[in-house]
């Protein structure tokens, strides 16, 4: 495989408490009411405008939660978010031995691009497809099928390495390999029926595939 093609939250970013506290200040600002983690994490992996959409009664309702969700998101970010151990290294590594490498993330780029910072990975992931550069974003496949034109890649030589089922069926859909991670939020029976190419445990695994 020549291609590696990352998610952010929940595989190289250790981010799912930030992001679920996020959703339960929204909630209680806006809503005032308290949802489960299971809720909020359903909708991990998708565009945040798709996860609280669910709970907007209106496009102007919506407008507000994303407001209120990315401001108290990114000013926490950097407190709260920390890499998963052994990521960096395996990224680093795939890079010095040249193998392509992207970011496809359901973040838009200004939270995307302030995680890649916080791992010290800007180098590394000069291609990212955020969810704003995409019309549909994942599961679709239009993200992934984006970061591969990007990269001038094929298909069959790329890897997709991901945590949730989103992941997963965006990566089938456009054609490669996937790779669940283990260390993610999702329970493996959940990923299991996504139906991942392959399963890893640590971040050195990906290198042996």
């Amino acid at each position: 495989m020549k291609t590696y093609l990352f998610d952010l939250d929940g595989t190289l970013l250790d981010s799912i408490e930030l992001i679920l506290t996020s959703f339960h200040h929204t909630s209680r600002i806006h809503l005032g009411r308290e949802l489960p983690d299971e809720y909020w994490l359903a909708g991990v992996g998708t565009p945040l405008r798709t996860a609280l959409s669910r709970v907007a009664d209106s496009e102007e309702e919506l407008d507000t939660l994303l407001e209120t969700y990315r401001s108290f998101n990114l000013d926490h970010h950097d407190q709260m978010a920390r890499p998963y151990p052994g990521v960096v290294e395996v990224v680093r590594k795939l890079h010095r031995y040249g193998a392509k490498l992207a970011l496809v993330t359901s973040k838009l780029s200004t939270g995307a691009n302030r995680g890649l910072r916080l791992l010290d990975l800007e180098e590394e992931f000069a291609v990212r497809v955020c969810a704003d550069d995409v019309v549909h974003g994942k599961p679709h496949p239009e993200p992934v099928l984006k970061a591969l034109a990007a990269l001038d890649a094929r298909p069959e030589e790329a890897l997709f390495i991901g945590d949730s089922d989103h992941d997963i069926e965006a990566g089938r859909a456009a054609g490669v390999a996937t790779v669940a991670v283990s260390w993610g939020p999702f329970a493996r029976e959940k990923l299991q029926a996504a139906g991942p190419t392959y399963w890893v445990d640590t971040p050195d695994e990906v290198l042996s595939l």
